[in-house]
C-alpha cells in the first residue's frame, strides 16, 4: 500500500503537551485523540475539510475531552474505540478489538491492543510505504507509558509488538515528553552518544518552536531503554526508576 502525496498528518499542541493529530486527504479528515475540540473545529473549518472519523486509542480525558463536541458539528462521524471501553468511552459508534481491520481515507488501518497505561488501550497501524502507528500513551520519543491499570508484563509485552513493526514504521505519539525522557535515559547511561546526538537535535526543534514527533522506530530502537530492555526484569527496573525520576 503507497501513501497518497496528498494525504498529510498534522500535529496540534494542546493543554500543557499534548498533541491532537489530524489526519487529512482531499476534503476528509480522520482525528486521533481529540483532547481539546475548539483547535480541531478551526483547523477542519478552514481548510474545509470534513470530520470522517475519530480514533479513540484510551478514556483519558486528555484524549477523549473534545469527542462530544466534535460530534455536534459532525454528527455523523465515526467515533471508533475499543469495545472493552464502552462503558468509558460511551459516545463510540464503532467499536474495535484486536486484530480488526478498517478502511478510513482509502487505506486499510489494523486495530493493536496495546494494553499496560489502560486495560484496554489500542493503537492504530497503517502498513504503508512508510507505515505510521497511532500509538497515543504506549510508546513516546525516549519512554513509554505510566503503567496505571495494567501491569509491566502487558506493557513489555505491548512494546514487543511494536517493535516487532517494519523498522521504517513512522510513530505519533500522543504528548510531547522527547526532552524529559532523553535526559531520564542520560542520567543511566551518561555516555551514550546516540541519546547525547538526539538530545541535541530535539533542543534545536524546541528552539525553533517544532515538535520532536513523530520519530522513527529504527531510531527509537537506538535511544529508548524500554524498547532496548532484554527482558521483562529490565524493563521493570526502568519502568519504576523513570516513575521516581524527577
Amino acid at each position: 500500500m503507497k501513501f497518497n502525496k496528498e494525504q498529510k498528518i498534522i500535529g496540534i499542541r494542546v493543554l500543557n503537551d499534548n498533541v491532537i493529530w489530524i489526519w487529512a486527504w482531499r476534503k476528509s479528515a480522520v482525528v486521533i485523540d481529540p483532547a481539546l475540540s475548539k483547535p480541531v473545529i478551526e483547523y477542519l473549518k478552514i481548510n474545509n475539510l470534513n470530520l470522517e472519523a475519530i480514533l479513540q486509542t484510551h478514556h483519558h480525558s486528555d484524549h477523549i475531552g473534545g469527542t462530544k463536541e466534535l460530534i455536534k458539528e459532525w454528527p455523523k462521524v465515526k467515533v471508533i474505540a475499543s469495545l472493552k471501553e464502552k462503558d468509558r468511552i460511551p459516545f463510540q459508534n464503532l467499536s474495535v478489538k484486536d486484530g480488526d481491520t478498517l478502511e478510513l481515507l482509502d487505506e486499510e488501518i489494523k486495530v493493536i491492543e496495546v494494553i499496560g497505561h489502560t486495560r484496554s488501550h489500542i493503537a492504530f497501524y497503517v502498513n504503508n510505504k512508510v507505515p505510521i502507528i497511532f500509538v497515543g500513551d504506549t510508546l513516546f520519543s525516549a519512554g513509554c507509558g505510566r503503567i496505571f491499570e495494567g501491569t509491566y508484563k502487558q506493557m513489555y509485552n505491548s512494546l514487543k509488538k511494536i517493535k516487532s513493526l517494519p523498522n521504517n514504521t513512522l510513530i505519533y505519539c500522543a504528548h510531547e515528553y522527547t526532552k524529559s525522557n532523553l535526559l531520564w535515559a542520560l542520567d543511566l547511561e551518561p555516555e551514550n552518544q546516540n541519546i547525547k546526538n538526539k538530545l541535541i537535535e530535539v533542543e534545536k526543534k524546541i528552539a525553533l518552536q517544532e515538535l520532536t514527533i513523530p520519530f522513527l522506530l529504527e531510531d527509537e530502537m537506538k535511544i529508548n531503554l524500554f524498547l532496548r530492555a532484554d527482558n521483562l526484569k529490565e524493563f521493570s527496573f526502568l519502568r519504576a526508576n523513570k516513575d521516581i525520576w524527577v
